[in-house]
């Protein structure tokens, strides 16, 4: 461990800062022993489909935080021509993430943006995903949360069609 570090802080074999606490849901961090949800792994990386299969499990659970991780791995490994949508993806987990954390112009921005990669490919969209169906369900959300930040969390969208 470094020199400089403080001692509480939770470290890989590296130094590297990896919070080993357990989190809700939502991502935010519990104290040591109290049960979380089940973590991501850090370096997860599914294919395609299992991402896909995940990440709405995850989401049915009410755990967008969890499916973003999920997603996120997935659009870090997509190649080029596919990378935005999984990006797409991820920002609109975390933007439902933000609604149910009341973080309403977060939830507004990631949406949007999500949305907005995602919807890039209705045309063609690859792997089943439902990209115009979920763009207009980000954009949607998006519209009615920044008419209203109390707009509750609605049920989570389906991401294949």
């Amino acid at each position: 461990m470094p020199v400089d570090a403080p001692p509480d802080r939770d470290r890989d074999e590296q130094g590297r800062a990896r919070n080993a606490r357990p989190r809700d849901g939502l991502g935010r961090p519990l104290p040591h022993g109290a049960p979380g949800v089940e973590r991501v792994p850090d370096d997860l990386v599914l294919p395609p489909a299992e991402s896909l299969v995940e990440a709405q499990r995850r989401l049915d659970l009410g755990e967008p935080f969890q499916a973003h991780e999920v997603l996120e791995g997935t659009w870090k490994a997509a190649p080029e021509p596919e990378r935005e949508l999984w990006r797409g993806l991820a920002q609109v987990a975390v933007g439902l993430t933000h609604l149910a954390r009341g973080n309403s112009a977060g939830a507004v921005a990631l949406l949007e943006r999500g949305g907005a990669r995602v919807g890039a490919y209705a045309a063609d969209p690859p792997h089943g995903v439902d990209a115009a169906g979920l763009a207009a369900f980000a954009r949607g959300l998006a519209a009615r949360v920044a008419a209203d930040p109390a707009t509750p969390v609605p049920p989570p969208p389906r991401l294949r069609g």
